[in-house]
């Protein structure tokens, strides 16, 4: 499995704690449990970014409330909620991933799970967040 897949995977796990309102270890054991071909360094990675996710939603969440000018949280769709916050766990609080990559691999994402508005949605939000809060983080 490949970084890509392994994102795709987090944003899974992501969009079905949306849905359930449960964010927790379970979760997050389960989805690991499912895929046969995840190495190790792919399975931290997604362990990682959900723990992060969940440890900070509250402020990934205000962030997203910040730079979603005249959307609320209950207003955007899941899919692309699930999207943003994997994306800012992403750029907020993991080091070694630059944010041109977070933000490239959340309009990925958009694309195929979501609406074509989507795109340009997550991006601007991504994008407006990265440039107005100075984030320096990319290679």
């Amino acid at each position: 499995m490949n970084r890509k897949l392994a994102r795709e995977l987090c944003m899974k796990a992501i969009f079905e704690m949306l849905m359930n309102k449960e964010y927790d270890e379970k979760l997050i054991k389960n989805y690991l449990s499912e895929e046969e071909e995840i190495e190790e360094l792919q399975a931290a990675y997604i362990r990682g970014v959900i723990t992060v996710t969940v440890d900070h939603l509250e402020e990934i969440n205000s962030m997203i409330e910040k730079y979603a000018i005249g959307w609320t949280l209950d207003r955007i769709a899941k899919v692309d909620l699930a999207i943003l916050q994997l994306a800012l766990a992403e750029i907020l609080y993991i080091e070694d991933i630059p944010y041109n990559v977070s933000i490239n691999e959340a309009v990925e994402l958009a694309k195929k799970y979501s609406g074509s508005e989507s795109t340009s949605f997550i991006n601007g939000i991504l994008g407006k967040l990265v440039e107005k809060e100075g984030i320096k983080k990319n290679d």
